[in-house]
């Protein structure tokens, strides 16, 4: 009896051990959360002045050491007078990125990318067309990237890239014809055969200082003439269900300039200056990337799927980066997929 009395002490020890162990970690995950939500009200209540200062094109909220929240400042070079280090209590640090722009205006035709075969990501390919690889509206000679085949609630289907791509920053009509590939692709020669829709919808880019949070359009297409998998050497068919973007969370792209790419989200809640063929257009509550290795993102690449590197949830439409390349921006996808009454077609 005495020994069965020890074991339902220890049993109890036990059991009381392990529930200390999980308020522990609730405890620090909350404190995390807690942490993170404060890192980002001080960072809201001051990006006004900071982005004041001569040089600073936008805030996010980085990770400092033991995985504190910290408030990053983003330069367009570095030696930029005036940046603190505490901001209320939370730590500020500078990081040079360069200016951002929206990337749909390739540099050149890339080479070496190879799809399935010998197609690269720039080539026309046979229907349906993969996603990642170049499009663009028949008004204007450039090309960027599919993101991903989406659909409405009645089942119509539609390919998803930025404004900047599909409706040229505002300048193209609804109706207006979107070809794969781009026009770029095709020394700027318009061919009936590279048709895969038309324009259906986007979210107007404002210029006047008023805050976006997507460039997003989509076109109106077909099962028959769009794909909803990457060329065989990509990831890929993305989810169905999508992810919010979090710290140190590694990510991956298709595109039409530099294939797949990967990397690692360094900044949330991103605010900056995005520079357009129109002007500049000011984004809030964006995602940053950091390329893994080499460019994550050039011109062209406007318009690929952001997805998670495990499990291809989609996490962000990218749209824009820094000349190098080795930084993104991406707009959050729930917010691209609400604002156009769609959902992602995947798996």
């Amino acid at each position: 009896m005495l020994r069965r009395f020890f074991c339902k002490i220890i049993l109890i020890a036990v059991v009381l051990c392990g529930l200390f162990a999980l308020s522990g970690v609730l405890f620090a995950q909350g404190r995390s959360e807690d942490a993170l939500a404060r890192a980002i009200e001080v960072q809201e209540r001051h990006t006004n002045e900071l982005m004041a200062k001569p040089g600073v094109i936008g805030t996010a909220i980085g990770e400092g050491q033991g995985a504190q929240p910290v408030i990053l400042v983003l330069l367009e070079a570095g030696g930029v007078p005036g940046i603190p280090d505490h901001l209320e209590g939370v730590l500020v640090r500078p990081l040079v990125t360069g200016k951002i722009y929206a990337l749909a205006k390739p540099d050149s035709k890339p080479g070496g990318k190879p799809g399935s075969g010998t197609l690269s990501p720039t080539d026309k390919w046979p229907r349906p067309v993969p996603i990642g690889v170049s499009t663009g509206n028949e008004g204007e000679c450039s090309a960027g990237t599919i993101s991903c085949r989406v659909k409405d609630a009645s089942g119509n289907v539609f390919a998803l890239s930025n404004n900047h791509v599909y409706a040229l920053e505002g300048g193209a009509a609804i109706g207006s014809v979107v070809l794969q590939p781009g026009l770029y692709d095709t020394a700027c020669a318009y061919d009936t055969a590279n048709v895969i829709g038309t324009l259906y919808d986007f979210v107007e880019i404002k210029f006047d200082g008023t805050a976006n949070t997507v460039d997003a359009a989509i076109a109106s297409t077909t099962t028959a003439n769009l794909g909803n998998a990457t060329p065989s050497n990509g990831y890929g068919v993305p989810k169905t269900q999508w992810v919010d973007a979090t710290l140190n969370q590694p990510v991956q792209k298709y595109g039409r300039t530099t294939g797949l790419t990967k990397g690692t989200v360094v900044g949330v809640n991103w605010t900056g200056n995005i520079g357009y063929s129109s002007g500049t257009a000011l984004f809030t509550g964006q995602s940053l990337v950091y390329g893994s290795k080499g460019a994550f993102i050039k011109p062209g690449d406007s318009g690929s799927l952001l997805v998670t590197d495990s499990g291809k949830n989609p996490v962000g439409l990218l749209f824009a980066g820094d000349m190098s390349g080795k930084y993104a921006i991406a707009n959050p996808i729930d917010l691209v997929l609400g604002a156009l009454n769609v959902s992602i077609d995947g798996q």
